[in-house]
């Protein structure tokens, strides 16, 4: 049997990467959750009292709010770390 060669390059080492740790700021998760709850309480006031007073005047146009208030905060939560 024949002798297996040996390398003649030495094996491939990637350069040392320095890892910085991202850090989420300290107003992120808050806003997140309060975006979310205020989106979800816009939602229940307009179905639980419709006839308020700044509520009943915007319709159907009170689940929008409330929807984006809460797509807001899904957008803040791609943010966090």
């Amino acid at each position: 049997m024949s002798k297996p060669k040996a390398r003649k390059k030495a094996v491939y080492t990637p350069p040392q990467k320095t890892q910085q740790v991202k850090v989420s700021p300290r107003w992120l998760a808050p806003t997140m959750v309060g975006t979310w709850i205020i989106g979800i309480l816009w939602i229940a006031v307009y179905y639980i009292a419709p006839d308020a007073p700044f509520i009943g005047d915007l319709q159907n146009w009170n689940l929008l709010i409330g929807f984006v208030f809460i797509i807001f905060g899904v957008v803040l939560s791609t943010r966090w770390r």
